[in-house]
């Protein structure tokens, strides 16, 4: 979900003063964070529900997105269509997503409307009315946008294709947007069955950034999701990875202009904030990828010519295993055999020569170049304390990356890439194009979506 913003900021440069965050649960067991930012008379609500396409069963893959639309479809006290209006009738706006991890709705709007949010988001937390009639033509709509925002979408498709073969066990194998075998023969009563399993107030996280004090989030938040009753939640059972013994490969054939890689190493996730390795990561993603004297991009692309784009990746909060991914395209004269060469052998020379300290040097200032710019954000605030609660982690741990990254070393930059950069962790997938017959008609649609 997160990504680096990368600018030029020195390392000496200080980070602005903001609130401490504050926190606390109602007797339901919903969670409320808010992080109070002044700047401007604008509120951001949040409402992170803890279930995404990780919670997922074979046959109802993407039901997690589908409950997402459904949710904009009418309650018994706010009809189809109408929820929507009455945000935008208050001057703010209003959208949601579905990730592999959660889904979450959110709205934007000046302080003195935050009740509205609240009052709406309580609604169609327990009164949601799901018509079959309404679910019917949602589902055509969702089935749709799988095919804009995949199928005819070639870099899209090598993704879902090496998700599914680079995890064996793994919920993360399948797709949040679902398969379509699954969405085809879904039912209203899979969307309301997920929606009685999971959106409940003690699966839930209400987290509030901007112009408001704690004692009227308090307030508001007791009169409206105060008396909406929890219940057991489902047993969540371990679904561990095993270990990878052998290199993955997957050519994926799809109408396409030009050829595209995509590399996925198994690595480790954010589980215990004292734990180095996740920041090495982040490092190590950096060093590759970032800006103009990132490796990937001086050697792989300006230097050697090997590719018109390169680049490195990771994310280091999920609630899943994670991986470390790297990608291109190849040059006119190149093929992916050759990215793939150039690529791995970036990755040995920083296994056998390590890092070099002006790379640490710039690699620690775009983490607070980035850090910067997310504090300017009322929006991008409540995102980040969403993502950590959702995924267990504490929320001091946001604003403690910072000097756990300016802390790491070349040498653990080193030792990281020599522990998992292995053929063993890793999974290749390559697209093969094949005759563009016509122009795609459909963009890809941004993962927050109004389709609704």
């Amino acid at each position: 979900m997160r990504q680096w913003v990368w600018v030029g900021l020195m390392c000496c440069a200080v980070l602005p003063a903001r609130a401490e965050v504050q926190q606390f649960e109602l007797s339901n067991g919903l969670k409320v964070i808010l992080q109070e930012d002044h700047r401007s008379p604008v509120v951001v609500s949040q409402l992170w529900y803890r279930a995404g396409s990780l919670d997922e069963f074979n046959g109802t893959t993407g039901v997690a997105h589908m409950l997402e639309h459904m949710m904009f479809k009418g309650t018994k006290n706010v009809p189809d269509g109408q929820f929507s209006k009455l945000i935008a009738a208050a001057g703010g706006r209003e959208n949601a997503f579905t990730s592999q991890d959660a889904t979450v709705f959110f709205e934007q709007l000046q302080k003195d409307k935050l009740a509205l949010a609240f009052k709406l988001e309580a609604d169609r937390m327990q009164n949601l009315t799901l018509a079959p009639d309404a679910y019917k033509k949602e589902n055509q709509v969702v089935m749709e946008e799988r095919r804009m925002r995949t199928d005819d979408q070639p870099q899209a498709l090598v993704y879902e294709k090496m998700m599914s073969v680079a995890f064996q066990t793994n919920p993360y194998r399948r797709p949040v947007i679902g398969w379509m075998n699954d969405l085809e023969n879904m039912t209203v009563d899979d969307a309301r069955d997920w929606y009685h399993r999971w959106y409940l107030p003690n699966n839930a996280t209400l987290v509030v950034a901007g112009d408001v004090s704690l004692g009227e989030v308090k307030d508001l938040a007791m009169r409206y999701f105060g008396g909406i009753p929890s219940r057991p939640l489902p047993v969540r059972k371990p679904q561990v990875e095993p270990p990878q013994i052998g290199i993955k490969r997957i050519n994926v054939k799809a109408p396409s202009k030009l050829p595209y890689l995509l590399m996925g190493y198994h690595v480790p996730e954010l589980r215990d904030v004292n734990d180095w390795e996740p920041y090495a990561l982040q490092v190590l993603a950096g060093v590759l990828d970032g800006n103009e004297g990132a490796r990937l991009g001086k050697f792989v692309v300006r230097e050697q010519r090997i590719a018109t784009q390169a680049g490195a990746s990771y994310d280091m909060v999920a609630r899943g295993p994670g991986m470390f991914m790297l990608d291109g395209t190849p040059s006119q004269d190149k093929t992916v055999a050759d990215l793939e060469t150039a690529l791995r052998a970036q990755i040995q020379s920083i296994i056998k020569n390590g890092v070099s300290e002006a790379e640490m040097k710039r690699v620690k200032a775009q983490v607070i170049a980035a850090h910067v710019y997310q504090r300017d954000s009322v929006f991008y605030q409540a995102m980040l304390l969403g993502e950590y609660v959702n995924d267990g982690l504490p929320v001091t741990a946001i604003a403690d990356e910072v000097a756990r990254i300016q802390a790491i070393t070349p040498a653990q930059v080193q030792a990281i890439a020599a522990k998992y950069l292995l053929d063993d962790n890793l999974t290749v997938a390559t697209l093969d194009p094949q005759p563009v017959t016509k122009e795609l008609a459909n963009p890809p649609i941004s993962d927050m979506h109004n389709l609704k």
